[in-house]
């Protein structure tokens, strides 16, 4: 069992991600892993910068801690030879300490570049035929590709690390869990539902790792924390389907209107109880995920965070 670090790229300055990468190694999580969207879901979380460059400077002012994107999307905004090109750099800059996450993204992200916003099977299509081009050039091929949705001519990577850059998948549904069975070394989900992972094993991942994602709001207040995750985290509640299709934030602005703190405290564990905590997380243990990447809502309360999860969150859990 293994806990990660999230860096949110949605409520922090990319110079915050960075020192806050510092503290969490420092804290003794063992990987952290990172968003990448090109802006947030809410206006109350005010930021966005490019994860990428962030991974950069997170694998240089960093010396043990893993990195994972969570997650990339290799089919409309990057295309996947970049994103191969991006993998294969991060590793070599972080000492192979790198997994690369990948999923069929979100409208709030994809829609920027004006290519418009593929139907989900379209979007599983696609990320189909991005996996593997992207598993092809970081296994070192020279890679010709004409697909239904990419094309790649003879393309390679000059520049590959001496470790294999693993391949994670996001998975939400029977879709999701197959490709990531057949294609990655890695599931990630933000759901506790053992489904999933027998999905997933059914289709050739037995064995290999499971990463679930957990959004949490720590403070010594209770109340405080929940409202600052109602401030910031009520979108969380509309539920894939719904969150994959909005385009803006002015969008989830309005989806959640009448989402109250009661019900965001239902959903999000709140507070300093480290038995509330755990008994959210623990939904993903009993799932059968073995690596669990917490997420801290609230910008400003990172440092509080990780020096009380090193206190006593983190030897909670490993107990």
């Amino acid at each position: 069992m293994r806990f990660g670090y999230t860096l949110m790229c949605e409520q922090s300055r990319p110079d915050q991600l960075v020192r806050d990468a510092r503290i969490a190694e420092a804290a003794g999580f063992e990987f952290a892993t990172i968003s990448d969207h090109f802006q947030p879901w809410l206006a109350a979380q005010g930021h966005s910068p490019y994860a990428w460059a962030v991974l950069g400077a997170v694998a240089q002012a960093t010396e043990r801690i893993e990195l994972m994107t969570t997650v990339t999307c290799p089919i409309l905004r990057y295309h996947p030879v970049v994103v191969a090109q991006k993998a294969a750099t991060v590793q070599i800059l972080s000492g192979n300490r790198f997994r690369l996450g990948l999923g069929a993204g979100e409208r709030l992200n994809e829609h920027v570049i004006g290519r418009g916003w593929p139907s989900v099977g379209t979007r599983h299509r696609m990320l189909a035929e991005a996996v593997q081009i992207i598993r092809a050039l970081l296994d070192g091929e020279c890679v010709n590709f004409h697909g239904s949705h990419f094309d790649v001519d003879s393309a390679r990577l000059w520049d590959l690390p001496d470790e294999r850059v693993p391949i994670g998948i996001a998975a939400s549904g029977p879709n999701a869990c197959r490709l990531a069975g057949r294609y990655a070394d890695v599931l990630v989900a933000d759901e506790p539902k053992p489904e999933l992972g027998e999905l997933f094993d059914a289709a050739g991942g037995a064995g290999k790792p499971r990463v679930g994602l957990v959004a949490l709001a720590y403070d010594e207040d209770r109340e405080r924390a929940v409202r600052r995750a109602h401030e910031q985290f009520r979108w969380a509640g509309l539920g894939w389907k719904v969150n994959a299709d909005l385009p803006n934030p002015d969008a989830f602005e309005g989806a959640t209107k009448t989402v109250t703190p009661a019900q965001v405290a239902e959903w999000i564990a709140c507070g300093p109880d480290v038995a509330e905590h755990v008994a959210k997380i623990r939904a993903f243990l009993d799932a059968g995920f073995d690596e669990i990447a917490l997420l801290q809502i609230g910008a400003d309360q990172q440092e509080q965070f990780t020096g009380w999860a090193e206190r006593e969150l983190l030897p909670a859990l490993r107990a």
